[in-house]
């Protein structure tokens, strides 16, 4: 496949140049004022009147920065109970800066190639689920492929079955597959188990789970509500700009698509979490704006969003990489940077997330003197990270979030999904694990690092 675009084709509307200085932006910083788009380009570059990062500023922004995060929530560094249950890799939208989809048609009955992914049903999912939950975990996180058989519900499918162009709406009969995913709906009720926390239908999954109707995004989350979805994880965002959107994602929901389904979500009653994945094409212009774009969409949806998880974009196994649209991704003093002006410019988020999955254990604690203050969870089993060449592991244990976060002087707290339960962790006082949970009773996850679970790829 040839590229669209290079690195060097790449000229965009938005760039980083501002009237603004950086010494003001820094002091408004510092002094707790609400930043402007401009404000956090200054600091994102730390100066647009150099070339490049420059060291004594960027570490001006990140003390201002983690000053704010200990007057915020203190010296407390959050960590949850969790387990990925990815229910496919079937995707046919083509985004470049992903790996972990396998193209839909391999996955076919008739297909002359052997798939390279997976897809499970309900039961399979349940079963996941629920040997998680007598584990201890209790929240369990699903973002997948955009599979073509997969409908909402029943009355859904009806509708996508007698589409006069199934093609334009991406549809394609379960019987023609090897492995049915089913409904949306099914994979919810199924996975909705024990009192488990269910994360999942990211905008662009409902976007999706209406095609081919004049559904509203009420509507499909409040069905889904309904069958045991509890939050909904804001990925899909990448940047909410959409002249980046249509270079790396140009099949994708488009930025009010995705604000509007978010919102939708909250009237429902649903609540939040937000993203950005940034260090690919996009510059600081378009990361200062998405930030921008979240601020606002939280003021709408009344604090619904409980935290904002910077993404570092893993570029190894990605097409824009392999097609030279981009030679890299971001750099340290870039994910620092991010995590800091997050902190700073989202005054109305009160945690972000550092992830050890992107940033390894090491970079991952650096963060939370950046202005981080949660550090994921356990993750017994990942793969989007894995299948674009992260390097970094796919379980993280009780006993090692403690270690970690005692030696950086911090406070370990275990924490519901929603941050609305919490449990202070005693260094001294071992084992660890997890005990929010509706089975959790303090036992460790897995015994020992010999018996972690691989990842279903």
């Amino acid at each position: 496949m040839d590229s669209p675009v290079t690195e060097a084709d790449l000229t965009f509307g938005h760039v980083p140049e501002t009237d603004q200085s950086f010494e003001t932006a820094l002091e408004k910083a510092r002094n707790g004022d609400r930043l402007t788009v401009e404000d956090a380009i200054e600091l994102l570059t730390t100066g647009t009147d150099d070339e490049g990062i420059d060291r004594r500023r960027k570490e001006a922004v990140l003390e201002a920065a983690d000053r704010r995060r200990a007057e915020v929530v203190g010296d407390e560094v959050t960590f949850t109970a969790n387990i990925n249950n990815n229910v496919t890799t079937a995707c046919n939208v083509g985004c470049l800066f992903c790996n972990f989809k396998d193209a839909a048609y391999t996955f076919e009955r008739d297909a002359d190639v052997e798939t390279a992914g997976f897809t499970k049903t309900p039961a399979e999912s349940r079963e996941i689920v629920r040997d998680a939950v007598e584990r201890g975990v209790y929240e369990v996180c699903s973002v997948s492929g955009l599979h073509p058989a997969f409908a909402l519900d029943d009355e859904h499918r009806e509708i996508l079955e007698v589409h006069p162009n199934p093609k334009e709406v991406s549809y394609r009969p379960p019987e023609i597959y090897e492995t049915s995913p089913s409904t949306y709906v099914d994979q919810i009720s199924a996975m909705s188990v024990d009192g488990v926390h269910v994360h999942s239908m990211t905008p662009e999954e409902a976007y999706h789970a209406r095609r081919g109707t004049d559904w509203s995004y009420e509507k499909v989350y409040r069905r889904l509500k309904e069958a045991g979805l509890d939050t909904v994880p804001g990925t899909a965002a990448e940047i909410l700009v959409d002249e980046v959107r249509d270079v790396i994602c140009p099949g994708k929901i488009d930025t009010d698509g995705w604000l509007e389904a978010m919102e939708a979500a909250a009237n429902v009653g649903l609540g939040l979490t937000a993203t950005i994945m940034y260090g690919h094409v996009e510059n600081e212009a378009h990361r200062a704006l998405h930030l921008k774009r979240v601020r606002d969409l939280q003021e709408r949806v009344d604090g619904a969003i409980t935290e904002f998880v910077p993404l570092s974009f893993v570029h190894q196994n990605t097409p824009l990489f392999e097609h030279d649209v981009v030679s890299g991704g971001p750099s340290t003093d870039e994910d620092e940077l991010m995590i800091a002006v997050s902190r700073l410019f989202l005054d109305n988020i009160d945690h972000v997330q550092s992830s050890w999955v992107k940033y390894g254990d090491e970079q991952g604690l650096k963060m939370l003197n950046c202005g981080a203050d949660d550090f994921m969870g356990t993750i017994l089993s990942e793969e989007i990270t894995k299948r674009a060449g992260g390097d970094y592991g796919e379980y993280r244990s009780f006993e090692e979030y403690v270690e970690m976060i005692a030696s950086i002087g911090r406070i370990p707290v275990e924490r519901s999904t929603d941050y609305e339960k919490r449990r202070v962790v005693d260094p001294d006082d071992p084992p660890f694990g997890p005990q929010l949970g509706p089975k959790a009773d303090g036992t460790p996850l897995l015994e020992s690092k010999e018996q972690r679970a691989p990842a279903d790829d």
